[in-house]
């Protein structure tokens, strides 16, 4: 199956496919695929034991026993960064690198059942996802965190803030985000319609590392826009980081990031919240996301990347990490 024949249920649109076949799939700046490393005991998982957290190593224990891997780099305001599916926290190493660079601390861990992190049959849905968030908040002890969340982990991030709210948060950044909601409803006429979704489902099914070769080949970073230059770094590091992550849990995130209603979490933000998305999203288009975000969350700013792709942490870096920055110093 070509990037450009993407054909996954009958009676959907090849449009239609284009805009949900990565639906909320997260940027990537590199990725691996290590096998765990369990390093000594460091002052930070001292730290960690004092909060109250079970952390060991790089690995939080979350109350049904799922084992979330996460990275801390550096020091200073942390910098908390939610990735999108179906990758991996590797998706986030140019801007926790920067951050770091810049004198902050960078967290990120894997969702349950993507990357390093255990695969558990239940659990596959959004408030475990913001549950499992918060264990990383308390097991870290994370106050005063600027919180960004990209596609799938943009709704990661509105749903830990409606559950949990904006105690241990100031700052929240949404890239690429898949809130409000991304099907198509007859009060949410914008989404796209149960038949994308039921062709991601299928294509999974069918032949999942096929279809994570497709996605970024084609409209993830826009590599299917005519003059585009695709980068076989980015399409090879997407589809490594993708097969990384559980085979179920992948399934089941599609659910979850496509029917779930961030509508309430949005209107609890009360903390300054930089939106930022591309008009050229093929995968979480502009209109039925970043703009109807920004009409829900009090104080927010949008900023819309022009021509820009769902991926644009990676094909406008650049200017992203220009305006992160900017947003956290502000």
């Amino acid at each position: 199956m070509s990037s450009n024949n993407l054909n996954l249920t009958k009676g959907v649109s090849r449009r239609d496919l284009l805009l949900g076949s990565a639906a909320a799939a997260g940027s990537l700046a590199a990725a691996s695929l290590p096998s765990p490393v369990m390093a000594a005991p460091s002052a930070k998982e001292a730290h960690h034991a004092k909060a109250g957290g079970t952390a060991s190593g790089s690995y939080i224990a979350t109350k049904d026993g799922t084992q979330l891997y996460f990275k801390d780099w550096g020091a200073g305001r942390p910098i908390v960064f939610c990735h999108g599916w179906p990758l991996s926290s590797d998706s986030w190493e140019s801007q926790m690198m920067l951050v770091a660079l810049e004198g902050y601390r960078a967290v990120a861990h894997d969702r349950r059942g993507h990357g390093r992190s255990s695969q558990p049959w239940n659990g596959n849905e959004m408030n475990t996802y913001a549950d499992d968030l918060a264990a990383v908040f308390n097991t870290l002890d994370l106050r005063d965190a600027v919180l960004v969340g990209f596609s799938t982990g943009g709704g990661e991030v509105a749903r830990y803030l409606g559950r949990h709210g904006t105690r241990r948060v100031s700052k929240v950044v949404l890239v690429s985000a898949v809130p409000p909601l991304m099907l198509r409803t007859p009060a949410n006429p914008l989404g796209l319609p149960i038949g994308v979704f039921d062709g991601l489902r299928a294509a999974q099914l069918a032949n999942r590392s096929q279809f994570y070769k497709d996605v970024p080949t084609g409209p993830f970073y826009g590599f299917n826009r005519p003059g585009a230059k695709p980068s076989q770094g980015l399409i090879d590091a997407w589809w490594a980081q993708g097969m990384q992550g559980g085979h179920k849990n992948t399934y089941d995130s599609i659910k979850a990031f496509s029917e779930t209603d961030f509508t309430e979490d949005l209107k609890k933000i009360d903390v300054p919240t930089l939106i930022i998305h591309g008009d050229d999203d093929q995968i979480v288009p502009i209109d039925a996301a970043g703009r109807a975000s920004a009409k829900l969350i009090k104080n927010s700013r949008l900023i819309v990347y022009p021509g820009a792709p769902h991926g644009l942490t990676d094909t406008h870096k650049e200017k992203f990490n220009a305006d992160l920055l900017a947003f956290i110093r502000s």
